[in-house]
């Protein structure tokens, strides 16, 4: 409740709650809490399977396909770049053997979904960008808990060598995807076909849903240790992109478990964390953090998302944002446990390297996630363009390179298709349904626009958006002339094709060096308008404001209580005055950067 009333993801008082209830703070709670290792182990085993069935299930197709090539990257070549450079780092800066720093290196390839959905929750970044993540997250879990048994087993336990490795990787892999292949066919097979009793239809279908998922783990873990993750992640992903019945609901009451879960697997492992185990690392714990965080995640990042889908800043905030959770704390615990009978100073580096990243990580970047977004400028504004032709993906350009959060919904595939090869978040689906429209993320919508080539869709669109959402404003193409007054009726801001094309030829009739100087500016050049927020600006006159402004922008326009006027040198800015800036698309970019309250 704190975390939802601040805007700061859950983890970090979760983490926070364990240290002060733990040996460390109050001490309260403490290993014997849980009647040891064992017991903790497993109910710890399955709280994560809960946790990571749930992310996978959330992860749709639609999603996975909006930064398909960058999401492969980050959990093929960033996670082997992670994995060696990691293991380099803690080699060298704790002076330890190589078969305890890969372990070290393979818990901290992992995200998870642990602590990337409760930053995503309260951080509204593009679509691209959270499929990326979430993506990482959920992969990466699976990698990184399978990758640090088997190194464990092999590596530390006894002498084996790399081919042996990797034969028991790929067999714990497939055992896990095997079983959740098969466990989610069962399941699915009793939600569809099972004769539920009507009135308690929902409750089995969830009820069903959570057996699966504890059951999926427990038959994996059964035949190979470890695999469990991958056979929930399996089952979670296939079933999710099922089309099961109650869905919302199951979807709902999985969230409300994995909340639980979450917080009782965080607050525990938690109070197993040791200041002096921290303390003991020195210079070399704070070096394999630094590098992990500030070097190692920024060169995987920027290297795996190159191209035109991401800005600059997002690679930037994506490279911040990357703690570490759940599955690199409950293993490296577990570990650590068996490790302290045979080699108690290998255990003492092994669970206070992978604690101290993870406080650290948790802290700073989950703890200030947000502020780092808003420094970034990288919490867009949501549009929805329903239509994905030419006019839809030609609005969905313009927007998106001011960097908004665009999504385009088309019923038809081949738009759909061309649409994300171009480059945008697209879904499938018949925009004059609202269920299409709340999978678009219609409720988190600033913007609507219906830019179909069918009048009566458009002003379908327009209704439902206005009647059952807050959506601040509504555009609609008109491609009939007769129709505008229609739109005009219901409050919608409505576009009519053949009168902007025939104002556009008599602008090029009449006016023709205006009409040239429009064109260029579209090519080159960008309108946009800011509301005056910021204390900085208020009081402040235009020649001064013109003085603070950066070379190639001009203040064309400033709007006060819903009168327009071109501005005199003189002229003073009030709060909540509206500026509208012209010039090269860099220079206006740089004066809203500018004129930002909180840049």
């Amino acid at each position: 409740m704190l975390a939802d009333r601040l805007s700061i993801p859950s983890v970090l008082f979760l983490i926070l709650a364990g240290i002060a209830v733990g040996p460390e703070g109050l001490n309260l709670v403490g290993l014997d809490s849980f009647g040891g290792p064992e017991p903790l182990s497993g109910i710890v085993g399955i709280s994560v399977a809960i946790i990571v069935f749930e992310g996978a299930f959330h992860l749709k197709i639609d999603k996975l396909q909006q930064a398909p090539r960058e999401a492969f990257r980050l959990v093929t070549i960033g996670a082997l770049f992670t994995f060696v450079a990691t293991a380099t780092v803690v080699r060298f800066a704790l002076g330890v053997p190589w078969s305890l720093s890969f372990l070290v290196g393979a818990l901290l390839i992992a995200t998870g979904p642990t602590v990337i959905t409760p930053i995503l929750n309260v951080i509204s970044v593009r679509d691209q960008v959270g499929a990326a993540l979430e993506t990482e997250g959920i992969v990466n879990d699976v990698t990184a808990a399978i990758l640090a048994v088997v190194i464990f087993d092999l590596a530390v336990l006894g002498d084996t060598g790399l081919t042996a490795l990797l034969e028991s990787f790929v067999a714990r892999l497939g055992v896990g995807v095997l079983v959740g292949g098969v466990t989610a066919a069962v399941i699915w097979y009793l939600l569809k076909h099972l004769d539920l009793t009507p009135s308690n239809a929902v409750q089995n279908a969830r009820l069903v849903v959570l057996i699966g998922a504890i059951a999926t783990y427990g038959l994996a873990e059964a035949i190979a240790p470890e695999a469990g993750i991958a056979a929930v992640a399996a089952a979670g992903l296939i079933l999710g992109n099922s089309d099961l019945p109650h869905e919302d609901e199951i979807e709902a009451f999985k969230g409300d478990i994995t909340l639980i879960v979450l917080s009782f697997v965080f607050i525990s492992l938690a109070t197993l964390l040791s200041f002096s185990e921290l303390v003991s690392l020195g210079l070399g714990g704070i070096l394999v953090v630094v590098a992990v965080t500030l070097v190692i995640r920024p060169i995987a990042v920027l290297f795996c998302t190159y191209g035109e889908r991401f800005t600059f800043r997002e690679q930037l905030f994506m490279s911040a944002v990357g703690p570490r959770g759940i599955i690199p704390a409950s293993v490296a615990t577990l570990f650590a446990l068996e490790l302290r009978s045979t080699s108690p100073e290998q255990a003492t580096v092994l669970v206070g390297s992978v604690f101290l990243v993870i406080l650290m990580t948790v802290v700073f970047e989950g703890g200030f996630a947000r502020h780092i977004a808003q420094a970034l400028n990288v919490l867009p504004m949501r549009v929805i363009i329903v239509g994905g032709g030419r006019v839809g993906r030609g609005l969905a350009e313009r927007l998106e390179d001011r960097g908004e959060n665009v999504v385009i919904v088309d019923k038809e595939e081949d738009a759909v298709e061309t649409a994300r090869n171009a480059g945008f978040s697209a879904h499938q689906g018949d925009g004059t349904d609202t269920s299409v429209l709340k999978a678009a993320g219609i409720e988190n919508a600033k913007i609507v626009a219906a830019a179909t080539a069918n009048d009566d869709a458009n002003l379908l669109i327009a209704q439902l958006t206005n009647t059952n959402y807050d959506v601040e404003t509504v555009i609609a193409r008109v491609n009939t002339p007769g129709n505008v007054e229609a739109f005009e009726e219901l409050g919608v801001r409505a576009i009519s094709a053949n009168d902007a094309i025939a104002h556009e030829m008599d602008n090029a009739i009449e006016r023709p060096a205006l009409s040239e100087w429009m064109t260029e500016l579209g090519r080159s050049g960008d309108v946009q308008e800011i509301e005056v927020t910021s204390d900085r600006l208020v009081g402040k006159s235009i020649k001064e404001l013109d003085e603070y402004l950066p070379d190639g922008v001009l203040i064309a326009l400033v709007s006060r209580s819903g009168n327009s006027q071109i501005p005199t040198p003189e002229l003073t800015l009030q709060r909540g005055d509206h500026l509208t800036f012209v010039g090269r698309r860099d220079a206006v970019h740089a004066a809203i950067e500018r004129c930002h309250p909180n840049p």
